[in-house]
């Protein structure tokens, strides 16, 4: 069984017991529980993409760590003027388990 979640403005796969790294969720503390809003649950052979029955599925998720991601170099450099630019950048990222999808409920 696995979901499809909606995170930070990106859709990614999930299923139980996968560590997922999402945008930092600065009032979430290590240990504290999560919900994700689901938009797609496949179970075996049933697809769910029915945003009403959807509608109350949430899939649970435990927060593990928070860190920062790998560095991103930010070169610019224009031509016979002598402009350079080197600028570095960190994404904070949150770490999180997926613990339970819940079946959504049939019509």
């Amino acid at each position: 069984m696995y979901a499809i979640v909606r995170t930070g403005g990106r859709q990614q796969k999930v299923s139980v017991g996968d560590v997922i790294e999402v945008d930092r969720m600065s009032s979430k503390s290590v240990g504290d529980s999560v919900e994700l809003s689901a938009l797609l649950v496949v179970d075996g052979e049933t697809v769910t993409s029915d945003p009403w029955v959807l509608n109350g599925v949430k899939v649970q998720a435990e927060v593990v760590d928070h860190h920062k991601g790998d560095k991103i170099d930010i070169l610019k450099y224009k031509n016979k003027t002598g402009y350079r630019k080197r600028i570095g950048h960190r994404q904070l990222h949150t770490a999180l388990k997926i613990t339970e999808i819940p079946a959504p409920a049939a019509k």
